[in-house]
């Protein structure tokens, strides 16, 4: 009986501890918050606005623009993560491809993914659509260049103390020669105390 009742007492004081009040409060989404010292995106944001940055204030732009009177166009290919940590590159891109679409120096084009959504629904015009509001075949943008990078990092710990470096780095190479015409690095360090 006495270990029914201590049970029955556990199983009450734990309830009573998870029917904790929650607050939520929202957040101007530029506000950093940094909660765990993982990336996140405020890291994701400011990298990706630093890097693009960069990338359009090199040589290489200019010597595009006057040799063929025309802004460049570009695809975000794979940014892989080889980081020690689950890290959504796919919001790094999108962040990328925003900066580099509203600096109006650069046109971006779809990836393959996408483009493979686009030729079903042009495909499904033909189909099914006006014949005079149809998108037409073999019309797509080539792009010029093609963005590519890594994410890398390293933990040290020491006791209750932890250092997270993040490396990005990012290449810029031209689609017909396969030359770099840009390189970029950019890097974070977070000091954790738990």
């Amino acid at each position: 009986m006495k270990r029914v009742f201590t049970l029955a007492l556990i199983t009450v004081v734990l309830l009573a501890g998870s029917c904790q009040r929650r607050t939520v409060t929202r957040v101007d989404t530029d506000r950093a918050i940094d909660l765990s010292g993982r990336w996140n995106d405020t890291d994701s944001r400011l990298v990706a606005g630093e890097m693009i940055n960069d990338v359009l204030n090199r040589p290489w732009l200019e010597r595009f623009t006057q040799g063929n009177n025309r802004v460049p166009v570009i695809i975000v290919g794979d940014v892989r993560n080889r980081s020690h940590e689950h890290i959504d590159a796919e919001t790094f891109i999108r962040n990328m491809e925003r900066e580099f679409v509203n600096s109006g120096l650069v046109r971006v084009v779809q990836d393959a993914e996408f483009r493979e959504q686009i030729r079903a629904e042009r495909a499904d015009q033909h189909e099914f659509a006006d014949p005079e509001t149809v998108a037409q075949w073999r019309r797509e943008t080539g792009a010029d260049y093609m963005l590519t990078g890594t994410m890398n990092s390293i933990v040290d710990q020491h006791g209750r103390d932890r250092v997270i470096y993040y490396q990005v780095n990012l290449e810029l190479s031209d689609m017909e020669t396969n030359e770099k015409v840009w390189i970029g690095e950019k890097q974070i360090r977070k000091t954790v105390r738990n």
